[in-house]
């Protein structure tokens, strides 16, 4: 989510870099994941909502975002992707808040990062910083299969 760099792609200026996604990446191959599709999207609660959408019906088990999940007023990840949770999993976002604070501060609190199943998937919001993304899936990627088990009923 970063309605700058889409703007910037979109333009054809620069070679558009998304250090954030290359780094969720990285981790998803690590994790013996593959990536089926990636794409840059604006902070834009409509274009989110149909590429969540049509996440929901593909064959993936995890759907994962980075970015829009501070406060300002174009930050509308968290507000889009809540009602298509099924079960909220608060701990990921606090959690997350609390590690992030031992490292950054009390501006870790400015983060809303959450988690939540829909539809037997998992679905993290992550802040776009590459850090924030690190930190979050060094502390969450060994536990997505035993919570995509759990969301499935098993």
């Amino acid at each position: 989510m970063s309605t700058s760099r889409y703007k910037r792609k979109a333009e054809g200026k620069d070679p558009v870099t998304d250090e954030s996604g290359d780094l969720a990446e990285e981790f998803i191959k690590r994790a013996k994941g593959k990536v089926i599709e990636r794409k840059l999207v604006p902070d834009d609660a409509k274009l989110l909502t149909d590429v969540l959408s049509k996440a929901l019906k593909a064959e993936v088990d995890v759907i994962l975002l980075t970015g829009g999940t501070g406060v300002s007023k174009t930050d509308v990840t968290i507000e889009t992707v809540r009602p298509f949770f099924e079960k909220e999993v608060e701990g990921f976002g606090e959690i997350f808040r609390f590690v992030s604070y031992e490292k950054i501060g009390a501006a870790a609190a400015l983060s809303r990062a959450t988690a939540g199943v829909a539809k037997g998937k998992l679905i993290m919001c992550l802040p776009g910083s590459p850090d924030a993304v690190r930190t979050a899936l060094e502390l969450f990627v060994v536990e997505i299969p035993h919570i995509l088990h759990l969301s499935r009923g098993h």
